[in-house]
């Protein structure tokens, strides 16, 4: 069985210890607006990492969002869900296990980019403010 190593970045750790820890009852928002707990296994390292991620439905799928706060790389997750797509999504105290495609279709990464900015308006700022495509997910 693969160890679980905690992210580095303390607010991360953190968000994942207490939303975890509660049963998904605490730690399920940032910024007042609903968030998801992404597991997936680590690229190099084969371990279980897990992430906070802006809770964004179409329909009965996830949409996750590689916006790195719009910084200039992917997020260390992206690599690890090409590598593998299959992951364990927390959505308050319900798990599902779901496998992650990278939407590469334009018209269909455009019309969930609506449903994105809608939900989690940043998103817009995060796209004008790196030269980078940044990658979305449709986990199902």
């Amino acid at each position: 069985m693969s160890k679980y190593i905690p992210s580095p970045s303390k607010w991360v750790s953190d968000q994942v210890e207490l939303y975890e820890s509660s049963g998904g009852i605490e730690g399920t928002t940032m910024n007042g607006l609903p968030v998801i707990i992404v597991t997936n296994r680590g690229w190099k390292t084969d371990s279980i990492r897990k992430t906070p991620l802006m809770k964004v439905m179409d329909g009965k799928k996830y949409i996750l969002v590689a916006s790195n706060g719009g910084a200039s790389n992917h997020p260390s997750w992206y690599k690890n869900i090409k590598k593998e797509p299959k992951v364990q999504i927390q959505d308050g105290p319900t798990i599902y296990h779901m496998k992650a495609n990278e939407v590469t279709d334009t018209i269909t990464k455009n019309r969930l980019w609506e449903i994105m900015e809608k939900a989690f308006p940043p998103y817009r700022d995060y796209k004008n403010n790196t030269t980078r495509d940044i990658p979305v997910f449709l986990a199902e």
